[in-house]
């Protein structure tokens, strides 16, 4: 077994941290300070995130969903996305299959 107290990590904004990786998934905190965004978010797998600390906005289109710890976000494999922290935010990213079709590391 594995565990990680997300929110007494250091992370650095612009730094995301992988928390494990293998085969099957991958999972990354993230930091992403108020103001800013991850703009035309978009990864090749399957993705859940969810909100640790902070506010977010998440838009996608045309609409868009708020709110703070405890939001649960499930994204299907290249679906776009734009997350806005409302306030200084930190996130958990949990990607599966890892890597997902399409992701460069993959042998054509």
């Amino acid at each position: 077994m594995e565990t990680w107290d997300v929110s007494s990590l250091q992370i650095e904004a612009h730094h995301p941290q992988v928390l494990r990786s293998d085969a099957e998934t991958r999972a990354i905190a993230i930091q992403l300070p108020a103001g800013e965004q991850m703009q035309s978010h978009q990864v090749h797998e399957r993705s859940y995130m969810i909100v640790v600390a902070g506010e977010i906005t998440i838009s996608h289109d045309g609409g868009s969903v708020s709110g703070g710890p405890g939001l649960l976000s499930h994204f299907e494999p290249n679906e776009r996305r734009t997350i806005e922290a409302v306030s200084d935010a930190r996130l958990v990213l949990v990607l599966a299959p890892w890597p997902g079709e399409g992701h460069p590391s993959r042998s054509a």
